[in-house]
């Protein structure tokens, strides 16, 4: 019991701690050229990987209904 009520007091003294800083000012953020040019130079890189990756994987998939439709023509 003893210990139950040391752990509660610690954790309402945390959460009284911790009040101020929800209270703290914050200014509106700004963000500049130069990191929105990094962003879109991070989105070029992700398309730059992401769209051979497509290529490839629609490819593969036309190769292997194509090797389908051959199979099914030699059986019959």
């Amino acid at each position: 019991m003893k210990t139950a009520l040391s752990t509660v007091a610690t954790a309402v003294a945390a959460a009284i701690s911790a009040v101020p800083a929800f209270a703290a000012p914050t200014a509106p953020e700004q963000s500049g050229l130069l990191a929105w040019s990094f962003l879109g130079f991070c989105a070029v890189i992700i398309v730059a990987q992401v769209l051979p990756a497509v290529m490839m994987i629609i490819g593969a998939a036309m190769g292997f209904k194509a090797e389908t439709l051959t199979e099914a023509k030699t059986h019959n």
